[in-house]
């Protein structure tokens, strides 16, 4: 008599598209306390380690093989905890080392949605403590009749159609991870052979002129990953720079992201091609977005010398990714970043049981 096969488990989930990805949102209270029994779930439930995870619910993208963690917040002032997971496609990891502002933008819709916060009639605002990176997020979620609104004529480069907005703002998110905006204290170190900055402002990120590594910076995200030459580089250099941003050894974490950054093409402050970290991004992720807009800002360096950026306190800057564009609006004090928003979309796509 053969053996049997581990016994199934079901929790349930709220599958959602926020902003440009896609995931699972879960009660903190559903999945397993014990860290290991819980990302084995994970493993299963979304088909890892398979570069198809065609056993399990992830798209077979970085970008779609993503968890949030909820639960109600102790801490005064702040609605909900979130924690994100990010689960890896093709390897057996978990791991928490990292923040995602896309999945972010489905927190609060989720929060109200399982009773967590209490919706108002017209718009209801949900502060969001980031677990992983210890920063507080407001996003104001639309709730006619007390009832989560998802349609609406917000549109976002990256997504098809149009939905509720979702204006996100941030609070104090520079050094999230590696403890300062600029890990390194310079605006530029030189790895490998190539200038880069090394910044923090809510996404660890390398930021390089995408010229030094022998591309235009207009390329199809194909196009690079077929690039060897350039993963091995762009590898190397992340390897070194992962110490020096605090962030240890980064072999098997998914940060730091790497961006390549030109000269805008459609109008906006500058064009970008990330890897996050060894499959290029479609688009760009919140925070990399936010920590790129502030390298443009910056008195030198990669970005800010090839961005152009508008006057005033507070500025619009178009980040031109791949497939469109996202907008940061940062408030500036001086030469500081004091405030920084965002503009996501969020779906829900189906609400029950997931197995593992």
């Amino acid at each position: 008599m053969g053996s049997q096969p581990p016994a199934t488990t079901s929790i349930r989930c709220l599958w959602m598209r926020g902003g440009t990805s896609k995931g699972g949102y879960f009660l903190a209270g559903d999945l397993p306390a014990d860290t290991a029994a819980r990302d084995a779930f994970l493993l299963r439930a979304m088909g890892s380690p398979d570069p198809l995870q065609i056993d399990g619910m992830g798209g077979a993208n970085p970008l779609t093989s993503k968890i949030a963690v909820v639960k109600r917040s102790a801490r005064p002032g702040v609605d909900v905890d979130y924690l994100f997971l990010q689960v890896f496609v093709d390897r057996p990891v978990v791991t928490d080392q990292q923040n995602c502002g896309n999945i972010l933008a489905g927190v609060g819709p989720f929060a109200i949605e399982r009773g967590l916060v209490a919706a108002r009639d017209g718009e209801t605002g949900v502060r969001i403590f980031m677990e992983n990176t210890g920063q507080v997020a407001t996003a104001t979620i639309r709730t006619p009749g007390g009832v989560v609104s998802y349609a609406g004529e917000a549109r976002i480069d990256g997504v098809p159609g149009t939905a509720a907005p979702i204006p996100i703002a941030f609070e104090d998110i520079a050094g999230s991870s590696c403890g300062a905006l600029l890990p390194t204290g310079n605006a530029v170190d030189t790895i490998e052979g190539v200038d880069c900055t090394l910044i923090d402002n809510g996404m660890p990120c390398v930021v390089m002129r995408a010229s030094d590594l022998g591309v235009s910076g207009d390329e199809t995200p194909k196009e690079l990953e077929a690039n060897a030459t350039l993963r091995s580089k762009l590898e190397a250099i992340r390897l070194k720079a992962g110490p020096l941003m605090n962030l240890g050894e980064v072999k098997d974490k998914s940060v730091p992201k790497m961006t390549m950054v030109s000269r805008a093409r459609n109008g906006g402050a500058i064009s970008t091609r990330t890897f996050i970290p060894h499959k290029c991004h479609d688009a760009i992720g919140v925070f990399g977005a936010v920590s790129v807009a502030t390298a443009c800002l910056l008195p030198t360096g990669p970005a800010a010398e090839l961005a152009t950026v508008p006057d005033g306190a507070e500025k619009t800057l178009s980040i031109e990714h791949p497939t469109g564009e996202m907008s940061i609006v940062a408030t500036m004090e001086g030469h500081r970043m004091a405030k920084v928003a965002v503009l996501r979309t969020a779906r829900k796509l189906f609400d029950g049981m997931v197995f593992g």
